[in-house]
């Protein structure tokens, strides 16, 4: 997802209710996310090391939630809202 767009999700419901919420708090999916749009607004050259790791954890995240992808249309499942707030919209075109 563009920068743009994730920021937009981000402030909808559906946003804050995916994922895993510590003490009724924001989830671990949304707290990311919101980094994941600094970054992405980051010139690469910037990026420090602890940027660059926390890229590989949402890379991970990603792949091991596409892995457990649910049958049937997952238009509006918790399933694609959580992954959304990693930053990737898996009915996205690319």
């Amino acid at each position: 997802m563009k920068a743009g767009d994730l920021e937009k999700w981000l402030q909808t419901d559906e946003s804050r209710s995916a994922g895993q919420h510590k003490d009724g708090g924001e989830s671990t999916g949304h707290a990311s996310g919101r980094r994941i749009v600094e970054l992405l607004r980051t010139k690469r050259a910037d990026l420090t090391e602890d940027d660059h790791a926390h890229m590989r954890k949402v890379v991970g995240y990603i792949n091991r939630h596409l892995a457990q992808r649910p049958s049937g249309d997952v238009t509006d499942t918790r399933w694609r809202h959580s992954l959304m707030n990693w930053g990737h919209d898996p009915l996205a075109d690319g």
